[in-house]
């Protein structure tokens, strides 16, 4: 069997993983949702309508499959990390009650009006009760990124011993809830999740542009499509080249926090100035891929790069190396690839923004077939780019569980045996494959459906707003 640290590490892992898809989904589309319901209570084109039940849809069923993975994670901190709950419950248990009783209830409540209420409420509370929907989708996240930021760099508290525990006591629930890494992380991963949905859109409206324009397929709603492609390159044009400004500046950040971290991040060993970073890199030998410690590398190298990004613009700056830390050290070649994909991707993604709005101010952004190809191949490597993020974040932070207080291993539930944390390792492995071949084929089928006809559509349907022919007939008497 498994020892039940490694195995507990792993089905988190894997859970957090495959359950981040959805909340990103979620997130991502909420704007977009607010956006398209405030164009279409203003009596904008039907468009606005398709494209606010085609979408709300997605993120319907997000939301729906976010919440059954999500509570899993919760139940997760008593069953394998008891200890952690133990120690850190005072500090973590309030922002994740908050976050069920306050964003979660919050965002169930008014879907159910967003999603079925267009006919039954006014236009003002219809919009209101779609921006209460996105609220609620970014507090639930807001909530959960205070515990796990905290996790990285905690302030706000003291270590006591009640009845023989070491247990962490809150002394300032500001400095502990708005500790340094939160607005970092919560900027971080927002602009994330809806840069991620933009090139998901973008994808997808370009397959069947591609197909009507390029291959000349006959597309019914095809107006629909080009609509959701424009939208899609606009909200990417400005989160992509966000993303990546944000992210020099939080990189700086993590190395005045975590310098360990970071070291990880670049492979820095032993402490050196005028290091290279190298955006794309592949290992020119396969012991490189596990050991990147020789950096022998086929790719994109910035000299000085990582030292100019640690010091904010000195590219002969100082780099503390891995080996002046005590180990065990992180898992450098997990951290140092993932980091690299990480930033390829944001290189890439403002690149297909700027590609797109060329194309677009040109008058060719339904005809160019290579455009569209590569949209179409990058809609879910923003989904790739939030994954990799994040084993950059929780990967990069070993062997701390709560940075500088509590190491992982001291975290996992104390009478946990090797045979328990196997068995629901692979039940959840299982689960949660199957979770996700279900909601990819909910969501494929959905996308081939299209959205609604325009003859459905409450603003093009005279009698949803006005009085019906019963009500306004005169009889001859009168």
């Amino acid at each position: 069997m498994v020892d039940p640290v490694a195995a507990s590490r792993l089905q988190f892992a894997l859970t957090t993983i495959v359950h981040i898809i959805f909340p990103v989904m979620s997130m991502g589309l909420a704007p977009f949702l607010v956006y398209f319901t405030w164009k279409e209570v203003r009596d904008g084109p039907p468009v606005y309508e398709q494209l606010r039940r085609f979408w709300g849809t997605v993120f319907a069923i997000s939301f729906v499959v976010g919440t059954v993975t999500g509570i899993v994670l919760e139940f997760e901190f008593g069953t394998n990390f008891g200890a952690f709950s133990t120690m850190a419950g005072q500090i973590i248990g309030g922002p994740l009650a908050v976050e069920g009783m306050m964003a979660f209830m919050l965002e169930a409540t008014f879907l159910g009006i967003f999603l079925f209420g267009r006919e039954r409420v006014s236009d003002r509370l219809f919009f209101l009760s779609g921006l209460a929907v996105a609220v609620g989708s970014w507090l639930s996240a807001l909530w959960i990124l205070i515990v796990n930021s905290w996790m990285q760099t905690p302030r706000g508290f003291e270590v006591v011993v009640q009845n023989g525990h070491r247990v962490v006591k809150l002394t300032d629930p500001m400095a502990a809830y708005l500790n340094p890494r939160f607005p970092w992380m919560y900027t971080h991963m927002q602009t994330a999740a809806v840069e991620t949905v933009a090139l998901f859109m973008a994808g997808v409206a370009a397959y069947y542009v591609f197909r009507h324009h390029v291959w000349g397929y006959s597309i019914q709603n095809v107006e629909f499509w080009e609509k959701s492609l424009k939208i899609a390159l606009v909200v990417l044009l400005v989160t992509a080249p966000l993303q990546v400004a944000q992210g020099d500046a939080y990189a700086r950040h993590v190395y005045e926090t975590q310098p360990q971290k970071f070291a990880a991040m670049e492979a820095v060993w032993e402490t050196e100035s005028h290091v290279p970073e190298y955006i794309i890199a592949f290992p020119t030998d396969l012991q490189d891929l596990t050991n990147p410690r020789a950096k022998d590398l086929f790719g994109i190298g910035i000299p000085g790069g990582a030292s100019w990004l640690a010091s904010g613009g000195n590219a002969s700056a100082t780099i503390r190396g891995l080996e002046t830390f005590e180990e065990p050290h992180p898992p450098v070649a997990i951290v140092f690839w993932s980091f690299r994909m990480m930033v390829g991707l944001g290189f890439w993604f403002v690149l297909l923004a700027f590609w797109g709005a060329y194309r677009w101010w040109r008058g060719e952004l339904f005809e160019d077939d290579l455009l569209h190809k590569a949209l179409m191949g990058s809609s879910l490597l923003g989904f790739v780019a939030v994954e990799t993020g994040w084993i950059v974040t929780e990967v990069g932070r070993q062997p701390w569980l709560i940075h500088g207080v509590m190491e992982t291993p001291q975290g996992v539930s104390s009478g946990l045996t090797g045979t328990e944390a196997t068995i629901t390792l692979v039940g959840f492995a299982v689960g949660y494959f199957l979770l996700l071949v279900l909601y990819v084929y909910v969501i494929a089928r959905v996308i081939r459906q299209g959205p609604p006809p325009e003859e459905d559509l409450v603003t093009a349907d005279a009698t949803a707003t006005g009085p019906t022919a019963e009500t306004t007939e005169v009889s001859d008497d009168d």
